[in-house]
């Protein structure tokens, strides 16, 4: 029977190795953790997998990889310097097949703020990061499409500010719009200095 309380604190979200095995009836089945990673998410392109991968790599530039990602986090990352960053993602190339290339198009809607100690959203909808980072996968053809060459990614950082003073109530964006607002463009090296030059 479940006891009956006031409420459940969030689960701690530890780092795994990938090691890790799955087991039953307390004996490894074979198959572990790094096995569900090669199955679930070896299709970098995919738009969920290459949103997910774009975080990583600002994860990566700015030291937030210390902690697993968040998945309900009301931002994607937060900065060693404590800059809150919400990361968006784009390709005009897809995984299935396409008559044309994507047009490159970005989500930048106010949301309610959610958090895991209370499971509780905001009353009012705002941007809940200080910057933006439009990530876009690019390569001229589409075989040579690699996510993992960082060659192939254009950063455009822009600090929310401008999105609440420009397009206050705005839900999606293009690549020209980001760049008329002053996105500041970089590779990955420079990623970092962007992001803390543009607070």
């Amino acid at each position: 029977m479940i006891e009956k309380t006031l409420g459940h604190p969030p689960l701690e979200v530890v780092t795994r190795s990938g090691n890790e095995p799955f087991t039953s009836e307390g004996r490894p089945i074979g198959a572990g953790l790094l096995d569900f990673w090669r199955w679930s998410s070896s299709d970098l392109a995919d738009n969920a997998t290459r949103g997910v991968l774009a975080e990583y790599l600002v994860a990566l530039a700015v030291g937030a990889v210390t902690r697993a990602r968040g998945s309900w986090d009301s931002y994607d990352l937060l900065s060693s310097s404590g800059i809150k960053i919400e990361v968006k993602s784009a390709s005009r190339w897809q995984t299935w097949y396409q008559k044309r290339p994507s047009q490159l198009t970005f989500g930048i809607g106010p949301t309610h703020g959610w958090s895991a100690e209370t499971g509780e959203f905001t009353p009012k909808a705002r941007r809940q990061a200080d910057v933006y980072v439009f990530a876009v996968l690019e390569s001229r053809k589409k075989p040579q499409l690699d996510p993992l060459n960082l060659d192939q990614w254009r950063f455009y950082v822009l600090p929310s500010g401008t999105l609440d003073e420009r397009a206050p109530t705005q839900k999606s964006i293009g690549l020209r719009g980001i760049i008329d607002f002053g996105a500041r463009e970089c590779r990955f090296a420079g990623l970092r200095g962007t992001i803390e030059a543009s607070i």
